[in-house]
């Protein structure tokens, strides 16, 4: 009985210690992603597309693409994404902060899931904590958190449930998990496929979780054949998926697959050495592999979890654009749940006691410093503004905040606006919106001659802006240092 009492005391002592972690973690999160909107540093592709989708989903229509498309194409095409459906009637709540703050809830979903699989792993320690912690310090999460929302981040949170339905043979379960995860995007089937594998291959000794795990490995290939092949092309003007970017392997999915199969050796020094023909190029993808070894090292051990992170890699280090090589964006968020889990089972397997100790300390500690080494100091160019928290520059603005804000509350709602990238998602919720230079139908452009003008140059932005007042067709409504407010004739 006083066993018991004691169990039920470090229980609760546990989930006590779990909770301000999650709580911690939710002010931290915060700090990077609402304020980053907060101070418009985030952008029309892709946090101003995806808001805008929402207002569409919630009024019962398709998203046009006229955000970032100079013609009308419905954005199923460029990603097979059904989640902003599902959370467009937030959008109601929220408003334009909807996806981060569901973003930043994701991230606490994969962490309970997380906390659960381990204190099934290690009933009556402290260890979930650990392993809680080191799964919300990944630095793949903080890169994301940076750059805007994408639903391939919060379909990667379910990845703990699943091994958790595995584990407590919840096959129902599994299978809404894997559902849930399959409609976020449309490369997560494939990933799902090797998940699939290697957690029937964990419980091949279980006739009925391996049937699962076949079985849902083949609806993964089933699902993303008839989504790229069919659904995709249904919705594209092309008639066609539009990111395949792998001609290092082929001009096709089936002749990358054929070309890895054929050239093995090279395809795995591939992974590794830089094909861009660039030299500047050259230590990107070791910077990824460095930051990967020191936070997931422990995965060798059981290579299983490598399996499951085949395709990611694949996904990242063929790439074309040797941006998508490296350590920033939301690229690397697959590698968080999966290299914990990983770094966990094997030291749950050590039965040194002091090693197993020894590893437990080091784990948060490396996560900590490679995390704050993204913050810090990169090989690959990271707008350092968006993810230094601690930075005083981080919650400034190169143009005044307030004004900005004041100038917004001048554009009426609903009507069609374009405006450069930085305004796009607080403009979003409204049936069109373009990014400046499109103009497409807008009634207003709002303008900052102080702030990125990407796509185009100052100069051709300049002279773009001299070309609307001289037309007769566009007024001034604000006009600033920092500002310019253009309002319709017409």
């Amino acid at each position: 009985m006083g066993s018991l009492t004691f169990n039920k005391i470090k229980n609760q002592s546990t989930d006590k210690l779990l909770f301000w972690t999650y709580a911690f973690f939710i002010a931290w999160y915060s700090c990077i992603a609402l304020v980053n909107h907060y101070c418009f540093r985030t952008y029309s592709l892709d946090l101003g597309l995806y808001t805008n989708a929402l207002y569409d989903y919630s009024h019962f229509q398709f998203n046009d693409s006229l955000t970032f498309k100079e013609t009308s194409e419905n954005l199923l095409a460029d990603h097979f994404d059904l989640y902003l459906i599902l959370l467009s009637p937030l959008s109601y709540i929220f408003g334009t902060y909807t996806l981060q703050i569901v973003q930043i809830a994701g991230f606490i979903i994969g962490a309970v899931g997380i906390s659960r699989l381990m204190k099934q792993w290690f009933p009556d320690s402290k260890i979930p904590v650990v392993a809680t912690i080191v799964f919300l310090l990944f630095f793949g999460n903080f890169s994301a958190l940076a750059f805007d929302y994408h639903s391939n981040v919060l379909a990667t949170m379910f990845i703990p449930w699943l091994f958790l339905a595995f584990e407590n043979k919840k096959i129902k379960s599994a299978w809404l998990i894997l559902i849930l995860i399959l409609i976020a995007k449309e490369n997560m089937p494939l990933w799902l496929f090797f998940v699939s594998t290697g957690l029937a291959w964990m419980h091949r000794k279980e006739k009925k979780l391996l049937r699962t795990g076949l079985l849902m490995a083949l609806f993964s290939v089933v699902y993303f054949l008839i989504v790229l092949g069919f659904v995709m092309p249904a919705f594209s003007n092309a008639g066609s998926y539009p990111h395949f970017h792998y001609q290092l392997l082929g001009d096709s999915a089936s002749a990358a697959l054929i070309h890895i199969i054929t050239y093995p050796i090279e395809s795995i020094k591939w992974l590794f050495y830089n094909h861009s023909g660039d030299v500047a190029n050259n230590y990107v993808k070791t910077e990824l592999w460095i930051y990967l070894l020191l936070t997931g090292f422990l995965a060798i051990r059981k290579p299983i979890y490598l399996w499951m992170l085949l395709p990611i890699f694949a996904q990242k280090l063929y790439h074309n654009d040797p941006k998508m090589w490296g350590i920033h964006w939301q690229y690397c968020i697959e590698f968080g749940g999966i290299l914990t889990i990983a770094s966990f089972d094997v030291i749950r397997s050590i039965k040194k006691v002091k090693l197993k100790k020894i590893l437990i300390i080091l784990l948060p500690i490396l996560s900590f410093i490679v995390t704050i080494r993204l913050m810090d100091n990169t090989l690959v160019y990271i707008e350092k503004s968006r993810i230094r928290f601690y930075s005083p520059k981080h919650y400034k603005r190169d143009f005044s905040i307030p004004e900005a804000y004041k100038v917004l509350k001048m554009i009426p709602d609903k009507i069609p606006v374009s405006a450069q990238s930085a305004f796009v998602p607080h403009l979003a919720l409204r049936d069109t919106i373009y990014t400046f230079p499109l103009i497409g139908e807008a009634k207003y452009i709002m303008l900052s001659p102080v702030d990125n003008t990407y796509p185009l140059t100052l100069q051709e932005f300049q002279q773009k802006v001299e070309e609307l007042l001289q037309s007769g067709t566009w007024s001034i409504a604000y006009k600033s240092e920092e500002f310019l407010l253009l309002k319709s004739e017409k």
